[in-house]
């Protein structure tokens, strides 16, 4: 949750279609973070 407090609790556009555009682009940084955190393991022998 630390991501949705340096992204901001508010969103800044004032015109729907802008605020839509926003939310789309943050779920796109916290997934891309959350992708970054994920450990890929690889099989050995």
């Amino acid at each position: 949750m630390n991501c949705v407090k340096q992204l901001g609790l508010r969103l800044m556009s004032r015109d729907f279609d802008r605020q839509v555009a926003e939310v789309q682009i943050r779920a796109a940084v916290m997934n891309r973070f959350t992708a970054l955190g994920i450990p890929v393991t690889v099989a050995m022998g």
